[in-house]
């Protein structure tokens, strides 16, 4: 048990801004909801930890359960995100946030689960192919969704 312990400080030490990032991109900005998400995956990932068998990177590992976790929450919570649709999500002003990142998450915001998931995992410069193996699917079908996400992205920012 001990050794878990120093592995899972150590992946929370090297994980834990990248689980965020990507559970601010999930919950549209919200850094309370982002952060309690942040939490559980963590959580989630101590629960999981014997039964990691080593098949991929701690870190793809550690995304699936972000996804998972973030997912879990964003189906549980369906009903709540479908009447709060036409309210644009206020970000807090931090200030090494820059305008462009609130801009850029409120954009990513309006994407689609699926979509909002790989364009987190880009931004935090994770290669593609382990992008195709936390979503499932080949590199070749993944460059045309990140191509198409790219032009929806910048669709958006220039409204």
């Amino acid at each position: 048990m001990h050794n878990n312990t120093q592995l899972f400080e150590s992946l929370h030490t090297d994980y834990h801004s990248m689980v965020n990032q990507m559970c601010m991109g999930f919950m549209k900005g919200d850094v309370d909801l982002a952060n309690d998400l942040t939490q559980e995956s963590f959580i989630n990932a101590w629960r999981s930890l014997d039964k990691f068998k080593g098949a991929s990177s701690y870190k793809t590992w550690i995304y699936r359960i972000t996804v998972n976790t973030c997912l879990k929450y964003i189906r549980d919570n369906r009903q709540k995100h479908q009447v709060d649709i036409d309210t644009q999500p206020q970000l807090p002003v931090e200030e090494d946030r820059s305008d462009t990142n609130q801009e850029l998450y409120l954009a990513i915001g309006q994407l689609g689960e699926l979509d909002r998931l790989i364009i987190m995992m880009v931004l935090d410069e994770l290669e593609y192919e382990e992008i195709a193996k936390v979503i499932g699917i080949n590199e070749g079908n993944l460059r045309v969704k990140i191509h198409r996400i790219k032009k929806q992205l910048k669709k958006i920012l220039e409204k």
